[in-house]
């Protein structure tokens, strides 16, 4: 398991010490999913996993599903819950409409048949935080199925490309959550809230179709992606607006599946990485010698990094699965079949629905499109897709094709993501837009302005606006980038100062590195100097260099004549 060390926060990746913010926590955190157990392919041999997901997401509504009780996170215990959620004798179900339109948007963009007939049913068990004794599901006949969700399923070299592999999607169903108990081991007793008694989940299952831990990562992070995108599900997994179960066997291929275990309610993407490769290692061992897997459901523990057993599935655990007799079936409609009698407040029509998908671009696009451009792989474009910033990249790189990608990528990854976070905003709310940015980092490319004055630039127009050519030409910030220019500047300081032990002070290393670079930054602190601060500071240690292994090889050669 990867371990961090808060205190220095040394960045694994590239060395760095972090400073204890925002948005380098948010740096650190991706350098440390990609040294983290993701990128630990188990060791299997022989046999083969075969990994399924169910994907529980709470939908992003103000109100719960059968209730008008209010949906929030983190409101005090049992202030969210009407007589319904209360399983208070007499209450009946009232569906809310705004998440059967969440599940079928999320459905239609995964590109899910919308069965124009699904039906509620109820699920009997047991539990303390579930009053009424059973769900309300969706098992026999559900929203949607058949859908599918691309994702690339390696990263490799450029000359190989990358694979995308289509999951298949069994279906999406609409339910309701349970409470949540409070477990106090201490005082020898559970608490029960039922503020979450009753919010709209959706169900999302998929095939089993992966077979890595990266895969099914990889599949729940789009997934999550492209909920937010549509508003459907906030998908903060700290708030547990979304929870995954693992379903993971092992067999050898050309053989029939293997008995699976189920680890259940896994909170975060790191998390279920090292869940599965955990499952995978631990079949592995048990097939290895011989013995059998049990059909169980398992817990993750996260501070162990170990799975749990938490109950044996050998034995057929009868859910009673009936109809429920207070709600009626749900029906939908398409602009083929609209009867004369359709009345849009009380009916759906999935077309629609179906509509609102297009000003909406999909994230699996959007990574595809970041595939294109030279430079990107899965790490960077995973990075842009998580922090809501491809949109405004590719952008950027439409208004201004000529800017290198790297420039455009560091500048979208440092600045514009520190004042996302500083105001608080996503990047289609940023103050600095499109069009000025790419103005910014034209001028930042042509040496019009060096790094320091396009930052100071960048926090101008974010607070004012404007424009930063303008900006630039205001406050007096142009640099002089002409080589010409800078090279009398250079030859003057190099002048002013003791040739010979200025010469002696610089020494040519290998791959024509200078081993001693005070002799570099003495000259551009004296052109800096004379320039009044004006010449390009990069263009300026170019130019020294070059002129100062000229000027030795002179030196030196003259010396040996006399």
């Amino acid at each position: 398991m990867f371990r961090v060390n808060l205190e220095r926060m040394i960045c694994p990746k590239c060395s760095l010490r972090l400073i204890k913010s925002q948005l380098w926590r948010q740096r650190f955190y991706n350098c440390a999913l990609q040294y983290s157990s993701l990128n630990r392919n188990v060791s299997t041999n022989s046999w083969e996993p075969v990994i399924g997901l169910e994907i529980h997401a709470q939908m992003n509504t103000k109100s719960k599903l059968f209730s008008r009780a209010r949906n929030q996170f983190m409101a005090p215990p049992n202030s969210l819950v009407s007589d319904f959620d209360a399983a208070l004798p007499g209450t009946l179900p009232v569906l809310n409409r705004s998440c059967v339109e969440a599940a079928v948007l999320t459905a239609l963009s995964l590109g899910c048949r919308i069965n124009h007939r699904s039906y509620f049913d109820r699920k009997h068990y047991f539990y303390a935080d579930l009053p009424q004794g059973y769900q309300i599901t969706q098992y026999w006949r559900p929203v949607a199925e058949d859908g599918c969700l691309e994702i690339p399923a390696t990263c490799e070299s450029e000359s190989s490309g990358i694979r995308w592999k289509r999951v298949r999607i069994e279906r999406v169903q609409i339910e309701q959550d349970s409470g949540k108990s409070l477990h106090d081991y201490k005082e020898k007793m559970s608490l029960i809230d039922l503020n979450r008694a009753g919010v709209g989940l959706m169900e999302i299952v998929t095939a089993p179709d992966f077979r890595s831990a990266q895969e099914a990562a990889t599949f729940v992070l789009d997934l999550q992606l492209t909920m937010q995108r549509l508003g459907t599900c906030k998908g903060n997994i700290a708030e547990g607006n979304m929870r995954v179960d693992a379903n993971i066997s092992l067999h050898r291929r050309g053989e029939a599946l293997g008995t699976r275990s189920e680890v259940k309610n896994i909170a975060g993407i790191t998390s279920l990485v090292d869940a599965i490769n955990y499952e995978i290692g631990r079949h592995k061992r048990i097939l290895d010698k011989g013995g059998e897997i049990v059909n169980e459901t398992r817990e993750y523990n996260s501070e162990k990094g170990i799975t749990i057993s938490m109950r044996d599935k050998e034995e057929f655990q009868d859910y009673r699965f009936m109809p429920e007799p207070n709600l009626p079936p749900l029906v939908f409609y398409d602009n083929s079949c609209l009867p004369k009698s359709f009345d849009p407040k009380k009916q759906i029509n999935v077309d629609e629905i179906k509509a609102r998908l297009q000003g909406i671009r999909h994230p699996v696009e959007s990574r595809k499109r970041l595939f294109d451009i030279q430079g990107m792989n899965l790490e960077k474009s995973s990075f842009l897709l998580e922090n809501g910033l491809d949109q405004f990249f590719l952008g950027v790189l439409e208004e201004a094709s000529y800017l290198p990608v790297d420039l455009v990528y560091d500048w979208v990854q440092i600045e514009l993501l520190g004042l996302v976070y500083k105001l608080n905003v996503s990047a289609t709310e940023c103050p600095v837009n499109v069009r000025q940015t790419a103005e910014l980092l034209s001028l930042h490319h042509n040496n019009d302005v060096d790094h320091h004055h396009a930052v100071k630039i960048w926090r101008i127009v974010s607070v004012e606006g404007g424009s930063p050519k303008e900006i630039m030409e205001e406050n007096g910030w142009k640099m002089i980038s002409d080589i010409e220019a800078i090279k009398e500047f250079c030859c003057k300081a190099i002048e002013l100062q003791d040739q010979e032990k200025l010469f002696n002070k610089y020494r040519r290393g290998e791959h024509n590195k200078p081993k001693n670079k005070k002799a570099i930054k003495l000259v551009v602190g004296l052109v800096l100097k004379m320039s009044e601060g004006k010449a390009h500071s990069k263009v300026t240690q170019t130019v020294a260099k070059d002129l100062l292994d000229q000027y030795c090889i002179e030196y030196r050669t003259n010396k040996f004549l006399k």
